[in-house]
């Protein structure tokens, strides 16, 4: 006896779902691929743009060829698609990652490979869900209807869940097991119903596919994390002993035994080594404490490692201290990590207001309230120590300053990573310069982080040309910092506040640091404000801006040569 035919409207919705959740997945997919290939490469833009643009044609191609397959066996060939597509989008991140750590001279052969068979399967598939549901559409218009618009909406569906779930709580090689086993699911409840029906001819052949894909996502879901950990391994020299996917950037901590050295990364690129991190922060704090008339109030921007705040609690003489870093995983690390602490000498024990909440955190930055956060308590409460306001924000840097245009800060110390994509371009731009400009108070003095004068010269250049352009006078200095090489930074001011002779004045006649270093002294500052001959200013001044990001493009050029 025959079976029942399908509830045609049941049949059309089971493919439109499959459809909606391959939409999804694949676009979701290329986007895994293209934040995989960001972390690794960096430039954003280029990864994204060139995945998604090969992802498109892939999947044009894909809807080309798929006219030369017959109409005999159309649920099994679309068993056998959903099969290579789950799989694909499951282990792409992996192998990937593996290839970046084994292969590196023809990583990007791997990773294009995985981008241009996503996208062609992909368009593959959509034609064949169009041919498989003709049968259960009454018009053409109609089956068009459905496979298109759940295509659509299944990509944005995915790219919402992708940005607001996924991104922030999961890594990335998970987030692509999950992604193929849902979109895999979806498809294999669709066979089921098509097979009760008796429409699939090759069953044995189609449940062996189905049952070797879920046993491969499945292992690959349950070693996925064991995989990463041990192909991470392999792109650091050190043991790894921390590793974490925030909702903005990887962190990876690294220890090396024989020296006791730990190491910071983010997104692959080194912030700091416990043996000379020291160098760096008193260089980028102490000289301009010492030059500042006030310290009144003072605003840190990025620091959220707490090294340059250990540094400023050496002070007595500050009113309070605002850290604005937009990574609250990043802080908690430095806050709860024993490594951090012992470097930051528990700076973040004095956070005494820290803000889950932006616009609470706006509403008191600066009065005396005792917020508590977590496990944050009053410490004066404890120790009997005089409490220092110590506000920590979890906002964006650019749109802090938006936000705030009523206060002012005596001294700013932006201590941001380089501007190696898009995002951090705009913390170093003309016009978040000139939002700085109005938060400084009268007689403010800043200091900017500000790349590497030797092998990143043109950017060096170019942040100072931009603070000009923004109505900064400039002092730039220099440092030879053992595990990042040459580094440069630059002190800054309103020029209608101090003449340049003024501060140089005040620089010269600096006799001692009032407060313990282990390294910078004025003499070695003041050598530090030295540039050898061979480093030549550009001419004509080269602005960076928001609608012109020519600081991300040097950058990312020179940065380039000496890899």
């Amino acid at each position: 006896m025959s079976a029942k035919a399908p509830n045609a409207k049941l049949a059309t919705l089971l493919l439109g779902l499959s459809i909606f959740f391959t939409g999804a997945s694949g676009l979701v997919g290329e986007y895994i691929l293209s934040t995989l290939s960001s972390y690794l490469l960096g430039n954003s833009i280029e990864q994204f743009s060139i995945t998604i643009a090969l992802m498109l044609g892939m999947m044009g191609i894909g809807g080309w060829v798929q006219k030369y397959i017959d109409d005999s066996h159309l649920l099994e060939k679309f068993i056998l698609i959903e099969m290579l597509l789950a799989l694909l989008v499951g282990f792409a991140p992996l192998a990937i990652y593996a290839a970046f750590g084994f292969m590196e001279t023809h990583f990007l052969l791997i990773q294009y490979a995985f981008v241009l068979s996503i996208g062609f399967l992909i368009g593959f598939e959509i034609p064949f869900i169009i041919r498989i549901n003709q049968a259960y559409s009454s018009t053409l218009k109609a089956n068009l209807s459905t496979v298109i618009s759940a295509d659509y909406f299944g990509s944005l569906a995915g790219a919402l869940v992708w940005v607001y779930w996924m991104l922030p709580n999961f890594s990335i090689v998970i987030n692509g097991f999950l992604l193929a086993s849902l979109n895999f699911l979806i498809a294999t409840v669709t066979v089921l119903y098509f097979n009760y029906h008796r429409l699939i001819e090759k069953r044995a052949t189609s449940f062996v596919l189905i049952g070797i894909t879920v046993l491969a996502l499945a292992g690959g879901s349950l070693s996925a994390n064991r995989w990463h950990l041990e192909l991470q391994q392999h792109l650091y020299n050190d043991k790894i002993v921390f590793s974490k996917t925030t909702r903005y950037q990887h962190l990876v901590v690294t220890h090396n035994g024989k020296r006791d050295e730990y190491r910071f990364y983010i997104n692959g690129n080194l912030q700091f080594s416990s043996l000379d991190e020291y160098r760096y922060h008193e260089q980028l704090v102490h000289p301009l404490m010492h030059i500042a008339p006030s310290h009144k109030n003072i605003l840190v921007l990025g620091g959220g490692d707490g090294m340059a705040v250990r540094e400023l609690l050496k002070y007595s003489d500050i009113s309070s201290i605002t850290l604005v870093d937009l990574d609250a995983e990043l802080v908690r690390l430095a806050k709860n990590s024993e490594v951090f602490k012992k470097l930051n000498h528990n700076a973040f024990d004095s956070a005494r207001i820290c803000f889950p909440d932006i616009n609470n955190a706006l509403s008191v930055i600066g009065k005396r309230e005792w917020i508590p956060y977590g496990d944050d308590i009053n410490r004066s409460e404890k120790t009997g120590m005089k409490p220092m306001m110590f506000d920590v924000v979890h906002i964006d840097a650019d749109k802090f300053l938006d936000r705030i245009a009523n206060r002012n800060y005596d001294v700013v110390i932006i201590d941001l990573p380089d501007p190696t994509s898009i995002d951090l371009n705009k913390l170093y731009s003309s016009e978040f310069y000139m939002k700085l400009k109005r938060t400084l108070s009268k007689r403010g003095i800043i200091v900017i982080q500000s790349t590497s004068p030797f092998q990143t010269q043109k950017a060096f250049l170019c942040i100072g040309d931009t603070l000009h352009s923004a109505g900064f006078q400039t002092i730039p200095y220099h440092d030879n910092i053992p595990t990042f090489g040459e580094w440069g930074w630059y002190i800054a001011w309103k020029e209608e506040s101090f003449s340049k002779e003024t501060i140089l004045k005040q620089m010269q006649q600096i006799a001692s640091f009032t407060i313990p270093t282990r390294y910078i002294t004025p003499q070695y500052f003041l050598s530090s404000t030295v540039f050898p001959k061979d480093f030549q200013n550009h001419t004509p001044p080269i602005v960076n801006t928001l609608m012109d990001p020519k600081l991300f493009l040097l950058y990312n050029q020179e940065a380039a040569y000496y890899e």
